[in-house]
């Protein structure tokens, strides 16, 4: 049976304390069941941003999508997760990646190693905030027990294989970055390969995790091949075909997105969508949709 959805937006744009506070009420009265920050230069700082976004809302988790893990030092780490739990009352959820913009370690002055060091540090990160976070004397104490829910993003086969073996909800995003930050698509055909490897690699667990998808564009009324035209420069290998059917994109009427959310929960098993916030409102009668339906 298919966990029911649940639906995320991404805040990406700075601004006054006021402004923050009014953003996040929008996102809980427009129906998200998470709202999230980021982790890059030029964006809100993550853990001041979530509890301020916790003390005006009342139903939404808040979340980290995701933290850098070069950025940080996982004792330090373990010590701002645990008081943004507390503060947020047990509602975080703690986004986790390798990072992948070079010139922000270059402006912040932190070495940008080869992909094998960032997974490397990672995996180091995760095993560290498992042990400080799960030791009954650590100081400041978790809300969650014992920790708050992990999230993993990646594409690579060593990232799938970390969420695997640590993570509550494995996050895919469809592509792959550049040095500079750039996504450039994979076809739906290599996406669903990906999630089949992770599959494969969370065999024998438990629980299976939930699936996250990031949506990049959300076009509500598009003509969505009008749109897939002129989109065709994120990747040279997609065809048209490929980028109408492709989970980042979502266009055409309410009722037609609604149903390809619920298609690309048929095939890849995705549950739960994080949009950016320039389409926060866009999608919200989406959500409203899904959750008036049967198949929810």
């Amino acid at each position: 049976m298919s966990r029911p959805f649940r639906f995320a937006v991404n805040m990406l744009a700075a601004g006054t304390g006021a402004e923050w506070r009014a953003k996040c009420r929008a996102a809980e009265e427009l129906g998200y069941d998470v709202i999230l920050v980021p982790d890059h230069l030029g964006m809100p700082a993550p853990f001041p941003s979530l509890v301020a976004a916790a003390e005006v809302t009342e139903g939404p988790r808040v979340g980290t999508f995701v933290l850098n893990a070069g950025f940080w030092n996982p004792a330090l780490l373990a010590r701002e997760v645990a008081s943004t739990d507390q503060l947020t009352g047990g509602r975080l959820e703690l986004g986790l990646g390798t990072g992948y913009v070079k010139a922000e370690h270059d402006s912040a002055g932190l070495p940008f190693g080869s992909p094998r060091e960032r997974v490397d540090h990672l995996a180091r990160t995760l095993t560290e905030l498992d042990r400080l976070l799960g030791d009954a004397g650590h100081v400041p104490a978790a809300a969650q027990s014992p920790r708050p829910p992990l999230l993993l993003g990646g594409n690579g086969d060593r990232v799938l294989r970390l969420a695997a073996r640590h993570a509550d909800i494995a996050a895919f995003s469809g592509g792959s970055t550049d040095r500079d930050g750039t996504l450039r698509l994979i076809s739906p055909a290599a996406l669903e390969e990906r999630v089949a490897a992770y599959r494969g690699f969370e065999a024998g667990r438990a629980e299976p995790a939930e699936l996250n998808y990031l949506v990049q564009i959300v076009a509500v009324g598009a003509d969505p091949r009008a749109k897939a035209r002129e989109l065709m420069g994120w990747s040279e290998e997609l065809t048209e075909d490929d980028l109408v059917n492709h989970p980042a994109l979502l266009t055409g009427s309410v009722k037609e997105i609604a149903e390809r959310v619920r298609g690309h929960r048929e095939r890849y098993g995705f549950t739960y969508f994080t949009v950016l916030e320039p389409f926060m409102e866009a999608f919200a009668p989406v959500i409203e949709e899904l959750r008036g339906s049967d198949t929810l």
